[in-house]
This record gives C-alpha cells, structure tokens and sequence, in this order.
C-alpha cells in the first residue's frame, strides 16, 4: 500500500492545462478519414509505479512519455507512426505491458513486446495478428483460459476510399482472436463493419464478456452475446445511436447497474448552429422499418423489466457535440461518475464554408448530480477548443485525482492537472502473476463504504482509440469510511479486502 503525495501545486478549483511534445497530423488529400485522429493509451509500462503515455500518430511518429513523477516525462519516439487505436496490456503473461497499434489504412495490428526496459530498444516490434486490417479493438479474457484475448473491427469505408470500391464487396468486419498459447487465431464474426469504438462487458449477467462494435454512417451497431459454442449476434437496445462515436460504461447511480453511454453527433445545448446546417443537409439517412437509430448521444440504462432504455435526455447528456472520446470517470472525488467529452472536426467536404474547414467546439464537462443525472462543469476548466480526438483518465502523479490526456488532431496533446482538491480516493492495481492475464483485465471490483457500494472494471479499452489504465480510481467523499473491497475475478473467483486507507494506492496479489 502506497500513499498518495501531495499536490505539487497550489489548489486552482479547476483543471490546468499543460502541453505534451507531440501533434497528430494528418494526409491532406484525404481529409474525411484522417481528421478522425489518433489514439492514446495509459499504464505502468516500467513497472515503476507511475502511469506512463503513449500517443499514436497518422502521418509523424507514434510517442511514449516516461513518468518521471509530478507530471514530468521523458519523450522516446518510436520508429513508426501510421496508427490509430493504443493498448497498453500484457500480451504474453510475462508480467510486463506491451504496446498493441492499430494501423491507418486497414493494415493488420502492430505488436510491440516489452522487453523489460526503458526506450525503443526495450521494445521489439511484431506482426503476430493475421492478414486482416482493424481499426478499433478491445482486450479481455474471452474464453475463460486465463489470457488475454483481443477483438478488433474495421472501419471499412477507409478501405472502400483507398480502393476506389463501389460498392465494397468484402470487407474486413469484426475479428475475435483467440489466444491460445501466445497464438492468436482469428474468426471473422462478420465481413462488414463501420467501427469506430468496441466495449467488451457482461451484458446479460451470465459473468461471460460480450461484444459491443459502435459503427458509424447509420451501420446499426452490432452485439455478440458469448455462448457455449461461440458468439450469437443479437439485438438488445430499442434505441441505439446513428453514427456511434464512442462507447463507455458506468454505475452512474451507485445501485448496482451499469449504464452504457454512447456517443454521436448532436450540438450541445446554446451551441450555434449555423456551423452545423450546411453539414446536417448533407447527412442523409433512409430508415428502414423499425429503424432504431437516433442521430443522439444514448445512454442504455436498464429499467424496471430489465429492458434498456435510453435515457440520455433525462439525464441531460443527449447532445455534446460532433463527440469522440466520451468517458466516465469520478473527476472531483465526490463518489460518483462524471462524464468528459473532447470535440471537433476538420474537413473541408463537410465545413468548407467554416475558417480552415473546421469546426471549433468546446469540449464538454459533465458533474454528476449524486442521482445520475448530468449539469455542465466548464467552471473545471476542461472546456478548451483544441480539437480533441482521443482520450484517457488516470491519476498521473500518484495525488489521488484524475487527471486527464488528449490526442488532439493537428494541435499539441494536452495533459489536464486535476487541481480541483475536492474529496479523497483510493486507487487498487489487481495483480496475478500465476495467469498470463496478470492485470486480471475484466475483474470487477466493488469498494463498500458508509456513503455506499462503488463499482469499476477493469477494462483495457474504452471511449475511442482510447486505452485504459489497469490502476482503477474510487473518489471518496470526504466522510466516506471505507469497510471493504470485494474482488471478482476474471475466473469467477472472488477475494474481499478489509485493511483500506483513503488517500493510498493499493496493490492486491492473488
């Protein structure tokens, strides 16, 4: 167990913005594909204790920052950029993260293994994922070995672009690899997808791992429910979003269930529209019968009958903005999620009208209410107009808050310092070194208090072409007494913790 230290700055109430040495930039002829930016992805790749970055790049190179502590890194560029998604996970269950890119243009993921040290050469890079492209993709422990599995999708209008092909015949679809011995076998589930996000979580309550692929340009989103003998693509959700941007799932009400909040394309509330209607003309959308898209934020939440249900009006977050990254996390340590929400396009096809072809928004802050419900923060300081694409919370100098990373596109990435000194937190790395999923990615971990039960999993992707730290974060209000932990592992095996201390960052072993 590690105390928190103490802020290095004098408290602001608000976020302060800091630069990161590095600027996504894009091919100009194409500017529809390459204004969707890179990712980025956080973790301990030094096992150091500190949560280092990694920003991916399209046109210059990809970027790891080092922690050096109290938000210091050290800047190591790597030999390749041409990426959009970022994991950070443990690929070969050697006690060390690797880093997993996706490749722009639909070329097959790129691999590179941890060779325990620090810089490039600590790296070796490999392509150990097959002849098909990917854009997105998630990792977890799929069938229930013990490793970790990965799930990938296609964006495939990128490759309709590239080849000219009208309409596109075969695409390269979602794709389950199966790990089996460090081999990893890939299944297509199918051939045609538009996928700009995928969530893994338990969806029906049976503890196995589904599939979630958020498609864009009005593609339905799709769901695989794990079965015995394989995946079943179903249909659950009355109401999904048209053109799926992100995917991020939270207890927002502290009762137990989780909601399940996607994003799209919606002004946010005293926006002008005058930059939107030109482009709004153009988005043409034929529904089908019983067409269940909605060109809306979505928030799933489950109703009394067990049904979702969309709630995202009621709970004040339907509109945000042309979003990507959508995230939850508990930002000013009170107990409970709040949502972030980065902004902003860059095309000339869509806003030639606009200066620079681009369309210039606030990002958006969300404080949750204590009830679930949502009302603007930009009194947090989180509302720049910087372009945000991707991005990730984590707690990156170890004081006890979030802070937050953004992969901007054609600007500088931004690193946000939590200088709101609100509440108290406990953070819990999970480890397992006796299986080759040794950050025990897909445990569900449940902190009980006298303010009451916080819920988090530990995911290795979320948001978009966003990775997810191991280290999960619980905020704490300031009178929260904290009873125990309760861990379900991935196995199904459950460990409960009783000796907590607020304000610590605490490792538990199986």
């Amino acid at each position: 167990m590690q105390p928190t230290v103490a802020a290095a700055t004098l408290c602001q109430k608000s976020f302060i913005p800091h630069t990161l040495d590095h600027t996504t930039t894009g091919d100009p002829n194409n500017p529809l594909l390459e204004s969707n930016g890179a990712g980025l992805a956080i973790n301990d790749l030094d096992n150091d204790g500190l949560l280092d970055i990694v920003l991916a790049n399209l046109d210059g190179s990809n970027a790891i920052f080092w922690n050096q502590g109290r938000l210091q890194f050290r800047k190591e560029t790597l030999a390749h950029g041409d990426s959009r998604s970022v994991a950070i996970v443990d690929t070969d269950g050697d006690g060390w993260l690797d880093i997993v890119f996706t490749r722009r243009r639909l070329a097959s993921p790129v691999l590179w293994l941890n060779l325990r040290g620090v810089g490039e050469d600590a790296f070796k890079m490999t392509e150990p994922f097959g002849g098909y492209g990917a854009y997105s993709m998630a990792w977890a422990d799929l069938d229930g070995d013990n490793d970790l599995d990965l799930v990938t999708a296609a964006y495939d209008v990128e490759q309709e672009k590239i080849e000219k092909a009208q309409p596109l015949l075969r695409g390269q679809g979602v794709i389950y690899y199966e790990n089996i011995d460090n081999i990893f076998t890939p299944t297509q589930l199918i051939e045609l997808s538009q996928a700009l996000a995928i969530l893994l979580l338990d969806l029906n309550g049976d503890r196995r791992l589904d599939i979630l692929v958020g498609n864009d340009f009005h593609h339905p989103d799709q769901l695989w429910l794990r079965q015995a003998d394989g995946w079943d693509l179903t249909q659950i959700f009355s109401t999904i979003t048209q053109n799926t941007m992100s995917l991020d799932a939270g207890d927002l009400d502290n009762d137990g269930q989780m909601e399940i909040f996607a994003a799209d394309m919606k002004p946010y509330p005293d926006e002008p529209m005058d930059a939107w209607l030109p482009m709004m003309t153009n988005m043409v959308h034929d529904p089908f019968e019983n067409d269940p898209q909605i060109m809306a934020n979505v928030l799933q939440v489950r109703a009394a009958s067990g049904q979702f249900e969309d709630g995202a009006v009621d709970r004040g977050i339907d509109g945000t903005g042309w979003s990507w990254s959508s995230k939850f996390g508990d930002l000013n340590n009170d107990g409970f999620l709040d949502l972030y929400v980065v902004n902003g396009m860059l095309d000339p096809n869509l806003f030639g009208q606009l200066p620079d072809h681009e369309l210039v928004e606030e990002n958006q802050a969300f404080q949750n209410d204590g009830t679930g419900h949502f009302t603007p923060a930009p009194h947090w300081g989180l509302n720049v107009t910087t372009g945000g694409r991707s991005m990730s919370m984590a707690d990156l100098d170890n004081d006890g808050d979030l802070d937050v990373v953004v992969n901007n596109y054609m600007s500088s990435a931004q690193l946000f310092e939590n200088q709101l000194c609100t509440g108290r937190s406990l953070a819990v790395d999970l480890a397992w070194p006796e299986s080759r999923n040794t950050r025990a990615i897909g445990a569900r971990i449940m902190l009980h208090t006298s303010t009451g039960t916080y819920q988090r999993t530990v995911r290795s992707n979320s948001g978009y072409l966003s990775g997810d730290p191991a280290r999960v974060h619980f905020g704490l209000p300031e009178e929260s007494k904290l009873i125990r932990l309760t861990i379900e592992w991935p196995d199904g095996a459950i460990s409960t913790v009783s000796q907590l201390s607020a304000q610590t960052i605490m490792t538990i072993s199986r």
